[in-house]
């Protein structure tokens, strides 16, 4: 259903339009949950460091393909509360058409250079090749990466958050199911839970299309509508092409982060891939809010309703602020027996190594989702400048410090980075959206 967010109370729509948003991203993130709960549980602890570790360069790939998702969801938000259908249409049939090159030209190099970019990060021998082989089978589902998010991008845009939560719901579960059809009946150990992800994002990507094209035929237009168009596609290459930069360094620090984790051994690495897991969670579920609040701020945006940005910005930091607060406490009281989900075994340094993490990061969920929320305002009126300034700098801060306090502390150095740069990220987030600049952009 295409929902108006310009009209309305503002918390109250902002609420009902990113609960199932929220949900989405629960069950999305439940994809790379079941593959380390799977891997840990049913194979073994050198499984799910290989599904761990590979986890780190696949996110390089759904950098990209998030790029494409908030490229086309703010120019189509923006068109769609300014009521520019023609726009609208052009600017979706754009982006599928420009994600498709893009995704091939990453499929090549990523089959190209598995070996290398696993190499680089001091893959240990002895699961090398199982992560080539998870790797491998990662991408030649890419293409239902790109294509699902670009989706997801455009129901948000449209006001429309329940349909991606519908095809998330069934297709995770039905993730989860076949993971362990594959490795206990079938017994094709890692490749078996790659090989359930490819099929049930397959799915579930054809689906989502099927239901775009759909709902862009309830908007009415009454001329031709150009399938592509350079002027629009330079509009959502200044909000994509940022956000690929952000995604991807985030993703190559993350990168360099996992390369000096795995110097510590696979003990280390095992807990490790099930701690950030759970984090991931939390941090993506706030990043979900912020890219609703996004999608809020551009419908408003293009329909000039300024103090509604506001007042919807205000009622996100709340929203985000009362889920941080269960989830802090359960990460922080309850880590062992959440990263225990993910082995077999309930002492050892590997579970040492995930609660160690879980505690230190949990006290911090409050100031990461104070930055999320600002930077949807941020993404939202296209100040993505600001926006790159704000990640940078927590990412920057987070890959030197987690070397830098390794050296020192040994692997506790490298949790801690992460709080402070989250600070720093946040700090300046929060100054740019106060400073008001967002009110001024032209849409």
């Amino acid at each position: 259903m295409i929902k108006d967010l310009t009209v309305g109370k503002p918390s109250t729509v902002l609420l009902k339009f990113c609960l199932p948003l929220f949900g989405s991203i629960i069950f999305q993130q439940l994809y790379n949950i079941a593959d380390s709960f799977v891997a840990g549980k049913f194979i073994d602890e050198n499984a799910l460091a290989a599904v761990g570790n590979s986890y780190e360069i696949t996110m390089i790939f759904i950098a990209f393909a998030v790029g494409c998702n908030i490229g086309s969801s703010v120019i189509v938000s923006q068109l769609f509360g300014a009521k520019r259908y023609r726009d609208l249409k052009t600017s979706v049939y754009t982006t599928l058409i420009a994600s498709g090159v893009l995704c091939g030209l990453l499929m090549i190099g990523g089959l190209i250079f598995t070996n290398d970019l696993l190499h680089l990060i001091n893959t240990p021998e002895h699961i090398m090749p199982s992560s080539a082989l998870y790797l491998d089978i990662y991408i030649w589902g890419l293409p239902f990466v790109f294509y699902y998010n670009i989706s997801t991008g455009i129901f948000t845009a449209l006001g429309d958050s329940k349909t991606p939560f519908y095809f998330l719901a069934a297709s995770s579960t039905s993730n989860i199911l076949m993971d362990i059809l594959f490795v206990t009946v079938f017994n094709m150990g890692v490749a078996g839970v790659a090989w359930a992800t490819f099929i049930c994002q397959g799915i579930s990507c054809i689906l989502a299309l099927v239901f775009v094209f759909r709902r862009l035929g309830q908007v009415k237009t009454n001329e031709k509508i150009p399938v592509f168009s350079w002027s629009l596609l330079k509009r959502i290459g200044k909000i994509a092409v940022p956000s690929f930069f952000q995604q991807s360094f985030i993703s190559v620090g993350n990168i360099m982060v996992q390369g000096i984790i795995n110097s510590f051994g696979s003990s280390v690495m095992a807990g490790y891939s099930a701690s950030i897991k759970l984090n991931n969670l939390v941090v993506i579920s706030f990043l979900t809010f912020g890219n609703g609040i996004s999608s809020y701020t551009a419908q408003n945006l293009g329909a000039k309703k300024l103090d509604r940005v506001r007042e919807g910005f205000k009622a996100g930091i709340k929203i985000v602020w009362t889920i941080a607060i269960p989830l802090s406490f359960i990460y922080f009281f309850g880590g062992k027996w959440l990263v225990m989900l993910f082995m077999n075994s309930t002492t050892g340094p590997a579970i040492e190594t995930g609660v160690q993490i879980l505690r230190i990061l949990a006290p911090f969920y409050f100031t990461v989702a104070a930055k999320l929320a600002s930077d949807g305002v941020l993404r939202g009126s296209g100040m993505m400048n600001q926006f790159l300034v704000a990640t940078f700098s927590d990412l920057i801060l987070r890959v030197g410090l987690a070397k830098i306090l390794s050296d020192m502390l040994g692997p506790v150095g490298i949790w801690l980075a992460w709080p402070i740069g989250w600070i720093c990220g946040a700090t300046l987030s929060v100054l740019f959206y106060r400073g008001g600049r967002w009110a001024k952009q032209e849409i």
